[in-house]
């Protein structure tokens, strides 16, 4: 019993299930869209070329990013603040409702034929519940309320890892699960099914079962009430937005070329296969374990801005290198290389989270995701348009400038780390 009370207050399970649920909608979604797509073209044009099928393909991904991303912008802001009003399951039980109805719609769209511009109303629902924006701002302010400023980064990343390996057996698993079909079931029908079955399980468990773990007092929180933050406001301002910053071009160059690799998989030479999609998808989840290797490893001698760097140079070479991938071993290889790149996101919250009281974690966790989403309204047409430009003579151009953007997200993070440094060098000397 007292185990089952333990478990109870943790957040885990949700994050666990959810992901694994996810990890099987992408591959189900993957293979959907490169179906549909293909059979469009085909009809459209007597003689349809892979470049037609690719930009088919591009087109309903930028259409789907920029709804999914749009839609939730009001939705989110109201459930951060419900959340920050005391209610913190709220922005997390919400979201699984939109998730478990949009996955619905895909399992639809493959028993009955809908055709595949149904998935737009599905990420219409999914955006009024608040998206992942909710959820994923809503876990981390749970995290932050439940840890110490000293280890939050680690505890951040733990759940980063927890999300990660769910990924990686979802992904693993999902390529095999979708081609199972007999004559009563089409194909995907078994895998998009158990996306929908776990999320069922998500929404119940953290909606009857889930309780909210008693709430630590942070350094910080004990500063308030003798009046250090005060002083220090103007500066935590300052860096809040050099965070911002540096959060959003990284998030920039990393949304941009994870959509367009999605396409980029189905082009020749690579023309992945649903059980290679699976396994491409778990080579991206990878990088959550050993990104969590890194932050245990190196957190013990280095600052958490440092460690946001070696991360971000970490994606910025394998992105730059996945520019000229033409085997699937060098896909791998390019993956390999960006070993490090989940630690900057988790990192940089975790700094955001030291430069505000605990009251308004949650606006500013969203605050933060919402930036992220009114930027990918610009950059995923701007990402498409360049790929279909360049699919005759450098496929891989927006690959190359991912890499150039992140390094710019290096120079605001490195300004944060310069102020700290002169901060620590002075000691408060206090009145009388």
């Amino acid at each position: 019993m007292l185990s089952f009370g333990r478990m109870r207050k943790r957040i885990e399970p949700v994050v666990l299930c959810a992901q694994i649920a996810s990890a099987f909608f992408d591959t189900g979604l993957q293979m959907v869209v490169k179906e549909r797509c293909a059979n469009m073209t085909d009809a459209l044009y007597p003689t349809p070329t892979e470049d037609s099928r690719q930009k088919a393909m591009s087109n309903f991904y930028m259409i789907y990013n920029m709804v999914s991303k749009f839609v939730p912008i009001l939705p989110a802001i109201l459930l951060a603040k419900v959340g920050d009003l005391g209610y913190r399951k709220i922005p997390i039980v919400i979201p699984l409702v939109g998730y478990l109805v949009s996955r619905v719609v895909l399992l639809m769209v493959i028993v009955m034929d809908l055709p595949i511009e149904a998935m737009f109303g599905g990420v219409v629902v999914h955006g009024l519940s608040g998206g992942f924006c909710s959820y994923w701002a809503g876990v981390m302010a749970l995290v932050s309320l439940t840890s110490t400023e000293e280890d939050r980064s680690l505890h951040m990343m733990h759940i980063e890892l927890i999300y990660g390996i769910a990924g990686l057996i979802g992904s693993l698993v999902s390529g095999h699960l979708f081609q199972l079909y007999s004559v009563d079931f089409k194909q995907g029908t078994l895998l998009v099914s158990l996306s929908v079955l776990l999320y069922l399980l998500c929404f119940i468990y953290s909606t009857f079962f889930f309780r909210m773990p008693s709430v630590s007092t942070s350094a910080q929180e004990r500063n308030e009430t003798n009046g250090i933050v005060n002083e220090q406001y103007s500066r935590n301002i300052f860096n809040i937005v050099l965070l911002f910053a540096s959060g959003i071009l990284y998030d920039v160059a990393v949304g941009g070329g994870m959509e367009i690799l999605v396409t980029f998989e189905m082009k020749e030479p690579l023309n992945w296969t649903a059980t290679q999609v699976g396994y491409g998808n778990a080579a991206g989840f990878l990088v959550f374990l050993t990104s969590f290797l890194g932050v245990m490893v190196m957190s013990r001698w280095v600052s958490d801005v440092t460690l946001i760097i070696i991360g971000m140079v970490s994606f910025a070479a394998g992105i730059y290198f996945m520019a000229f991938v033409t085997a699937t071993y060098m896909f791998y290889l390019a993956r390999a290389l960006t070993l490090f790149a989940l630690i900057p996101m988790p990192t940089i919250r975790a700094l955001l989270s030291k430069q505000v009281n605990g009251s308004s974690y949650g606006i500013t966790l969203i605050s933060l995701q919402l930036c992220f989403k009114i930027a990918s309204l610009a950059y995923t047409p701007i990402y498409t348009k360049v790929y279909q430009a360049t699919l005759d003579w450098f496929p891989g151009f927006v690959f190359t400038l991912s890499s150039i953007i992140t390094v710019l997200a290096t120079i605001p993070v490195s300004m944060v780390g310069c102020r700290a440094g002169r901060a620590d060098g002075y000691e408060r000397i206090p009145g009388n």
